[in-house]
């Protein structure tokens, strides 16, 4: 499988696949939503249409990057998340990387969201669909934020190989920018458990798949195979 490693900026055309990485915090936060019962997220392109479609739909639960704002329910955090009933929810999620990369790719013929917590599913999905060519898109930092370029390049390691240890690219992880300013309260809208959940390697069996519906951008869940299941391992 050929794989490529880019910013948002460097995606000068539509790939085929694409895998969309943010770990901190976007996707982990995408992933507890559906834990804690999402059934959809949208994915908005700013934060005035994130209002708007809240306003159209006043029981959708819209969330944002940084402090609590007027008009949004929730932040970007999932360690406040994690205890929120979304049971048959819409979720609107507005971030300042993880939608943004998302969007960028909404033309391709498959689009993954991931972090570390559904990176063997993703992988497996991976496995699954053959691509011949996988875009890892690198959101944060301009695509040097090194906890989405060390869950990327794991994703596409256990995409090809059936042993790989994660314990090297969640040290980098751990290491990282993001992983500091979120310790280091540089980063608003925080919950001390926040850097520990972003960390935990497959904390939920389903992968992550966003499709254009109508004109949103659709984030769903989506069941994969288990690894008993899973012929290519």
């Amino acid at each position: 499988m050929d794989t490529r490693f880019l910013g948002i900026a460097e995606l000068v055309e539509v790939p085929s696949v694409a895998v969309v990485v943010d770990v901190m915090r976007a996707f982990t936060v995408a992933a507890w939503a559906f834990a804690q019962g999402a059934e959809k997220i949208v994915l908005a392109e700013s934060l005035d249409e994130a209002l708007a479609l809240k306003a159209s739909h006043p029981d959708w639960v819209a969330l944002k990057d940084g402090p609590p704002a007027s008009g949004f329910d929730m932040v970007n955090s999932p360690g406040l998340l994690q205890f929120v009933d979304l049971g048959g929810r819409t979720v609107v999620q507005k971030t300042t990387a993880g939608t943004v990369g998302a969007l960028a790719v909404k033309e391709a013929s498959l689009v993954l969201c991931a972090g570390f917590v559904v990176a063997e599913a993703t992988a497996r999905l991976l496995r699954t669909h053959r691509s011949d060519g996988v875009t890892f898109v690198v959101t944060g930092d301009d695509g040097q934020a090194d906890e989405d370029l060390a869950c990327a390049q794991y994703i596409a390691r256990r995409a090809a190989e059936a042993a790989t240890d994660a314990a090297e690219f969640l040290r980098r992880a751990a290491a990282s920018r993001a992983a500091a300013e979120l310790a280091e309260g540089v980063r608003q809208g925080v919950h001390p458990d926040d850097i520990a959940l972003c960390l935990e390697l497959d904390r939920f069996p389903f992968a992550m798949v966003a499709t254009l519906e109508g004109s949103l951008m659709v984030l769903r869940p989506c069941a994969v195979p288990s690894l008993t299941e899973d012929a290519s391992i």
